[in-house]
């Protein structure tokens, strides 16, 4: 860990206003990645291992329909977030996530993360509760997605 990604990690909104121990034990499980145009960070169905904190670029979120293709869901920039299977078993992606440019992040170790929640009551509900309100903020930008999207068939 460098002192560079314990102050991203500390300031990253999903972080922010932790206490400095507890930000330091996630940066400890860190470590910087990079990804160019069109890479894959994580694949559905694959072991998920990591939670990424983007810190440039974006990075979409897509599911596979069969009769549709590709589709993105979601769009994650800069100061978002992406991966939170790792957090639930049996710990496999539930989609794809494709740099749409050039992508740089932070990438925390899930196993490292699973473990000190383990050993620490309160630095799990923490992180727990820290994810479980960004996890409602997508529930809940999905559910306006799918209002506008099949609200006006329904109006006729």
């Amino acid at each position: 860990m460098t002192a560079e990604v314990d102050a991203f990690v500390a300031s990253h909104p999903l972080f922010a206003g932790l206490p400095a121990g507890v930000t330091s034990e996630i940066a400890a499980c860190c470590r910087t990645v990079a990804y160019g145009p069109d890479e894959l960070l994580l694949v559905e169905g694959q072991p998920a291992d990591t939670l990424f904190l983007v810190q440039r670029g974006r990075v979409a979120i897509e599911i596979h329909g069969a009769d549709r293709g590709t589709l993105v869901v979601e769009t994650v920039e800069t100061g978002g977030a992406v991966g939170w299977s790792w957090l639930f078993p049996p710990y496999r992606w539930n989609f794809d996530a494709r740099a749409l440019g050039p992508v740089g992040a932070v990438a925390a170790d899930a196993t490292c993360l699973r473990a000190k929640m383990d050993a620490d009551d309160e630095f799990g509900r923490l992180l727990v509760t820290r994810v479980a309100g960004v996890l409602l903020e997508r529930l809940q930008a999905t559910r306006l997605r799918l209002l506008d999207l099949y609200g006006a068939d329904r109006a006729g």
